[in-house]
């Protein structure tokens, strides 16, 4: 099957609505996730010419339909990757708030379908069904969904769910829907995705792997008469040497203990996620087997959860990081790193110019500032340009 390289890639990056921080595993350096801090991180994004942001979701979230529409009208062009979740939501009132954000927003959502992979949660929530029977009810909830946001009316009885007259009154703005993002490592989310969503999703394995991935996704869409776009779920820690970038990949996980690794991994062991187990079995709990590719670490995935690898390097490596995936046909990367603000500055000014932008940046000749840009020296004149020589 011929392999498809996109032209031009898009990048998102992350709002931290279950907490950022300076260290990982610990309160030292940790910020209050409020509104202010969402916002500044939010009007960062969409100033520096981001494509979109994801908001994570679960309970140890604030929750992304709140804060999204919360920071919509305070963004202009950013767009907003939301979870709808299959079992906690119905389709019909998921459909309504799906375009009412939507609408809102003018067109600014993006859709993420999350099935849920830890039991421990899902039974807090009152889901108490196996991995494939998640996937199920994910698969028969996206039939109707996508039914009702194409202006479609309902009638439905199925082994989840039983809809009678299900309609919206309100379409979206976007036609026929947001786009679908959605992750799933198993043979049953592969089905889910082949069948249901526009665009696959994969947490940062090496190249190698995703590509695995990518060939297994192509071919089962390919069965269905389908088409998929790819993304991936990556951290960063870009400075302006390789030196310095390892230096602070070291001290993002120098305040970590090890009871603390272990309790976060003791977590992971009991989800029946398949995606998770992968991510977990890229360190096995280590610090000694942190750099599982050329210029990928694992160190994240030592306590967060879901994505836990970290592209790490000067700028010219992190992009040519970036470009292999995109040779492998990734056109989506969604990124962050720590501390969120920050960080969202550090990539967008070092790697984002170097990057085949499906979406352009902002320029800067409508500023009020013309330039040329950075402080006034001694209070007199304007600093020169000098081409970085790295």
């Amino acid at each position: 099957m011929s392999q498809t390289v996109p032209s031009a890639i898009n990048v998102l990056w992350f709002l931290p609505t279950h907490g950022d921080s300076r260290y990982l595993g610990t309160q030292e350096g940790g910020r209050a996730v409020d509104l202010p801090y969402l916002k500044q991180i939010a009007q960062a994004a969409d100033t520096l010419g981001y494509y979109g942001v994801l908001l994570p979701t679960g309970r140890s979230c604030e929750d992304s339909w709140v804060v999204a529409s919360a920071l919509a009208p305070q963004t202009e062009r950013l767009r907003f990757l939301v979870a709808v979740r299959p079992g906690l939501q119905s389709p019909t009132l998921a459909a309504r708030m799906t375009a009412t954000l939507d609408r809102i927003s003018n067109g600014r959502l993006l859709i993420n379908v999350v099935t849920g992979g830890d039991p421990v949660e899902n039974g807090g929530d009152g889901i108490f069904l196996s991995h494939d029977e998640r996937y199920a009810v994910t698969d028969e909830f996206l039939r109707i969904y996508t039914a009702l946001l194409r202006g479609e009316t309902v009638e439905h009885e199925g082994a989840h769910f039983r809809i009678e007259d299900g309609r919206l009154l309100f379409p979206p703005v976007q036609s026929p829907y947001p786009p679908l993002y959605f992750g799933g490592s198993s043979d049953a989310g592969n089905r889910v995705a082949a069948t249901q969503v526009d665009k696959y999703l994969t947490w940062g394995e090496p190249p190698a792997d995703v590509a695995t991935k990518i060939a297994t996704l192509r071919q089962l869409a390919a069965a269905e008469g389908r088409v998929l776009s790819f993304g991936i779920r990556l951290h960063v820690i870009v400075r302006e040497t390789r030196e310095e970038a390892w230096a602070a990949a070291d001290r993002l996980i120098s305040r970590l203990d090890d009871e603390t690794v272990a309790s976060a991994q003791k977590v992971f062991q009991r989800m029946d996620s398949v995606g998770q187990a992968r991510m977990s079995r890229l360190h096995n709990g280590r610090r000694d087997k942190l750099q599982i590719s050329r210029d990928l670490w694992a160190g994240v995935g030592l306590v967060r959860g879901g994505a836990g690898t970290a592209l790490v390097g000067d700028p010219e490596t992190v992009a040519e990081r970036i470009e292999e995936y995109r040779a492998l046909g990734i056109d989506s990367f969604i990124l962050s790193g720590y501390p969120h603000l920050e960080e969202a500055y550090r990539f967008a000014e070092l790697v984002m110019p170097r990057l085949p932008l499906a979406h352009p940046l902002p320029g800067r000749g409508a500023s009020s500032n013309m330039g040329p840009f950075g402080e006034t020296i001694a209070g007199d004149h304007r600093p020169a340009l000098r081409v970085s020589q790295s």
